[in-house]
C-alpha cells in the first residue's frame, strides 16, 4: 500500500475543510449519485463523474487500489423514464438499457475509471422495502392513501446538511401539496404505480402495489454496498436539498445512526457561455454531442481547470485553450518519448495540490511547470509530469501534437492577452484590499490556463508589480 498521506476535504456537513480520516483505512468507502437513464447525459452530469473519478484515483494512490470501494448508482425507475418510454413507444427496459450503454460509452471517452460497484435501483427493491418497513416500525414513516411517506417533523435535526430550518425549507421548496400528508414537507418513500408503469408489492403490504420514491433508492443502495455508515458521499450541489437531505433522514432514522456518511462533497454548478444551460435557450449540451468535436481528454482537462466547488462557465474559448495546452503537451511528450514507466511516481507538489481538497487548478499549474522543464531536457521532471498526469486521469498517449511549433512562446492571441491582463489587474486590486482568498483564486485560475505570474517589488515605489508569461 502507498504511504499514508494527509488529505483534506471540504465537508458540506460541517462547512469546513477537514482532515480525511477513514473509518477503516483497509476499506475506504465512497458513494456518488449516478445518472437517471432516460436520455443522453449532459455536460453538467459529466462534472461529478470527472471530479469524483479524480478523488477515486487519489484515494487509490493513498490507500491502495484494493482498499477503496467506489459505488456509483444507476437510477432505472423514475417518472422521467416512464414518460420518455411512453413517448418513444418502447419498453422501459429497452430505454434504460440503451441510455445506460450510451452513458458508459460517453464517460469512457472522458478517461473515467469504472466504479467498484454500479448498482441499479430495480435490483434493490427488496432493500428499499426493508428500509421503509424499519422507518414505519420506529415511527418515522406512515402509510396514507396507498403511499408511504417519511414523517419529517419526527427528525429534530432534519435540515442539518443544507443548514436550513424546517420553516425555511418549507418556504423555499416546491413541495407537493397532498391531503394525505401530515406535514407539507413529508416526502414519498413509496407510491402507487399507474397502469403500464413498473410495480412491486408494497412494503409489508401496508400500501398499494407500486414503486419506490427517488430518495429511498440511494439510501438502500448505499447501505447495501457500503454499510449503515461510510466515509464519503458525493454529488452535485443541486442535490444537497432535497435529495441528500432526505437520504440522510431515511438512513439515520432507519439505522439509528448519528450520520450516514462522515464527509459530504459537492461540486459547483455549471453554466454555458455565461447562461444557465437549458433546452429553451438552445445551449443544452450533451457529453455525446461534445465528443463529436472535442476529444475526451480536452473535455476532462477543461473541466479540471476550475476547482470542483466553484461554479464553472463552460465556453468554447476555454475549450480551445484546453486543446491548445494538450497540443503543446503532446509535442513535448513526443519529444521526450512519452511512455509512462510503471515505476514512475507522481510529483509531490501535484499530490499536495490534490490532497488539498482536490485543488486541480493548482495541480495543473504544476503540470505546466513540469512540462516546461521536461521540454528543456529534464528527464526527471518529464517522468514526474507523465506520472502526475496519469494520476489525474490523463492518458498521454491520447494527446495530439500541434501543427504549430511549440517553440513559439510569445502571445499570439490578443483576446487571451486582454483576458489575462484584466485578471491580473483584478488580482492586484484584491491584494490591495487584503482579499487574499480572491487573489489566490485568480492566480490559480490563471495557472490552470498555463499563465505563470511573477510578483516583484518596484525598488522606486515599493509597490508590487506583477508580470506574466505562458508556460510552454
Amino acid at each position: 500500500m502507498a504511504e499514508l498521506q494527509s488529505l483534506r476535504l471540504y465537508n458540506t456537513l460541517t462547512r469546513r475543510k477537514e482532515e480525511f480520516v477513514p473509518l477503516d483505512a483497509q476499506n475506504v468507502r465512497m458513494y456518488v449519485c449516478g445518472p437517471t437513464v432516460y436520455d443522453y447525459a449532459h455536460i453538467g452530469n459529466a462534472r461529478p463523474v470527472i471530479v469524483f473519478d479524480v478523488l477515486f484515483r487519489l484515494l487509490r494512490h493513498v490507500y491502495g487500489a484494493d482498499h477503496v470501494k467506489y459505488v456509483r448508482n444507476i437510477t432505472d425507475v423514475d417518472d422521467k423514464i416512464n414518460a420518455r418510454a411512453a413517448d418513444e413507444g418502447v419498453s422501459i427496459r429497452e430505454l434504460t438499457e440503451r441510455t445506460a450503454k450510451q452513458f458508459h460509452e460517453d464517460i469512457a471517452a472522458l478517461g473515467v475509471l469504472p466504479p467498484t460497484v454500479e448498482p441499479r435501483a430495480t435490483e434493490h427493491i427488496e432493500e428499499m422495502k426493508t428500509l421503509i418497513e424499519a422507518l414505519v416500525a420506529n415511527g418515522h414513516a406512515y402509510a396514507a392513501e396507498g403511499h408511504v411517506l417519511f414523517d419529517v417533523p419526527s427528525m429534530p435535526d432534519y435540515g442539518k446538511l443544507s443548514n436550513r430550518t424546517l420553516d425555511e425549507m418549507a418556504a423555499g421548496a416546491r413541495v407537493e401539496v397532498a391531503p394525505y400528508k401530515k406535514d407539507p414537507m413529508d416526502f414519498v418513500l413509496w407510491k402507487p404505480s399507474k397502469p403500464g408503469e413498473p410495480s412491486w408489492p408494497s412494503p409489508a403490504g401496508i400500501a398499494e402495489p407500486g414503486r419506490p420514491g427517488w430518495h429511498i433508492e440511494c439510501s438502500a443502495m448505499a447501505g447495501k454496498h457500503l454499510g449503515d455508515v461510510f466515509d464519503i458521499h458525493g454529488g452535485g450541489i443541486d442535490l444537497v436539498f432535497p435529495h441528500h437531505e432526505n437520504e440522510i433522514a431515511q438512513s439515520r432514522c432507519a439505522h439509528g445512526s448519528q450520520v450516514m456518511a462522515r464527509y459530504w462533497l459537492h461540486n459547483g454548478f455549471l453554466q454555458v457561455e455565461g447562461e444557465k444551460m437549458s433546452k429553451s435557450l438552445g445551449n443544452f449540451i450533451t457529453i455525446h454531442d461534445l465528443l463529436q468535436e472535442w476529444s475526451g481528454e480536452v473535455v476532462r482537462f477543461n473541466m479540471l481547470r476550475t476547482h470542483y466547488r466553484q461554479p464553472i462557465d463552460w465556453t468554447r474559448k476555454a475549450l480551445e485553450e484546453s486543446k491548445a495546452t494538450l497540443d503543446r503537451w503532446g509535442e513535448i511528450s513526443d519529444r521526450i518519448g512519452g511512455a509512462l514507466q510503471k515505476d514512475c511516481m507522481p510529483d509531490g507538489a501535484v499530490l499536495d495540490a490534490l490532497k488539498d481538497d482536490l485543488n486541480t487548478p493548482l495541480a495543473i499549474a504544476r503540470l505546466h511547470e513540469l512540462a516546461k522543464d521536461a521540454r528543456s531536457g529534464d528527464s526527471a521532471s518529464g517522468e514526474k509530469w507523465l506520472a502526475s498526469a496519469a494520476l489525474m486521469g490523463f492518458d498521454v498517449a491520447r494527446w495530439h501534437a500541434p501543427v504549430q511549433s511549440a517553440d513559439l512562446v510569445e502571445v499570439t492571441d490578443p483576446d487571451l492577452a486582454v483576458r489575462v491582463n484584466t485578471l491580473v489587474a483584478q488580482r492586484g486590486e484584491a491584494r490591495k484590499a487584503k482579499n487574499f482568498k480572491e487573489a489566490d483564486r485568480i492566480r490559480d485560475e490563471l495557472a490552470a490556463s498555463g499563465v505563470i505570474l511573477k510578483d516583484a517589488k518596484d525598488t522606486a515605489t515599493g509597490e508590487i508589480v506583477t508580470t506574466w508569461e505562458l508556460a510552454r
